[in-house]
């Protein structure tokens, strides 16, 4: 790991992340005129850069998300934001600024503006990793419509997967759930409409072991819990719904986020510290979207504005 510098660059705004929300908070701060450095230890996109095609955001019927990546960081950038690496390791927040350590250096800033997203928590088996984007999924409202008439697995037993398996039914022939107990940890209401929806079926005490398939899923091997029993069973998809997690350790000790690490803020997108926004999946949030990210951006790069105009009054 290089070793953190002591140089300080002076900015007005710092946008930590490079996703959708990042990319739009960046946006609207440059447009104001304000002197902002998007900063990133990945290339400029986020997890946008890892879906094959996206066909549910406004403007567009379908691209891929490379190129939606593309169009994202070009807007971003158009007002004079400028992109730089960056791997942060602490923020230091400040009275009119705050300090983000990073290892290349150190970054001072009127307002920051964190955008570090969120991950998918994986089952760790194999092809699992090699067929991300042909056929194994986190996201059923994204590619949901690619398995029209298919059958699928959904891995999980909690709201989002017996929620999400249910709404992939408008899709698929068949879903099957796999959940490794014998009941669900799902509230009620969204069981009950699964256990009533005849397209969806359900294997208990079992986990999925592998994902097969050359270039695209073809099975899963499933292992009983109880019995050691393994088998392949054939599927067209796999949906993973185990659990998110939020990127934000860099906050862990500042008192923003609840007890799951969530960034907690309000409608201005403000964390309870001044000058510090969160936006996009790292946030407390109902919907993780490209477009609710784009929002969340929108929201923060334009109160971030008020806010620094409101210092030198």
């Amino acid at each position: 790991m290089t070793k953190e510098t002591n140089q300080v660059t002076n900015i007005d705004v710092l946008v930590i992340g490079a996703g959708p929300g990042g990319l739009a908070a960046a946006l609207y701060a440059s447009r104001a005129n304000l002197s902002t450095i998007i900063l990133d230890k990945g290339a400029p996109g986020g997890e946008v850069l890892n879906t094959s095609e996206v066909e549910n955001y406004p403007g567009f019927s379908l691209i891929s998300g490379p190129e939606l990546a593309e169009h994202m960081f070009n807007s971003a950038t158009r007002f004079g934001a400028r992109y730089e690496y960056g791997d942060v390791t602490h923020i230091e927040p400040g009275q009119k600024s705050h300090k983000v350590h990073t290892s290349q250096g150190i970054y001072e800033a009127k307002a920051v503006i964190i955008a570090t997203g969120a991950h998918h928590r994986h089952l760790n088996v194999p092809g699992e990793e090699a067929l991300a984007g042909q056929g194994v999924s986190y996201c059923a409202v994204c590619d949901g419509f690619f398995f029209k008439d298919r059958e699928l697995i959904v891995v999980g037993g909690g709201d989002s997967a017996v929620e999400e398996g249910t709404y992939l039914t408008q899709f698929a022939k068949k879903v099957t759930i796999v959940h490794r107990r014998d009941e669900l940890r799902a509230q009620q209401v969204l069981q009950d409409r699964a256990f009533n929806n005849d397209k969806v079926e359900f294997i208990w005490d079992s986990t999925v072991e592998s994902i097969n398939g050359d270039n695209q899923v073809e099975s899963v091997t499933i292992k009983n819990v109880k019995t050691g029993e393994t088998y392949d069973k054939p599927t067209d998809g796999v949906f993973i719904y185990i659990g998110i997690l939020p990127n934000s350790d860099l906050v862990k000790d500042l008192g923003i986020t609840d007890d799951e690490g969530w960034i907690i803020t309000d409608n201005k997108m403000s964390t309870n510290i001044p000058g510090i926004y969160a936006v996009g999946d790292v946030r407390q949030t109902p919907l993780r979207q490209i477009a609710t990210a784009v929002g969340d951006g929108s929201h923060a790069g334009h109160f971030a504005y008020d806010y620094i105009q409101s210092l030198d009054q």
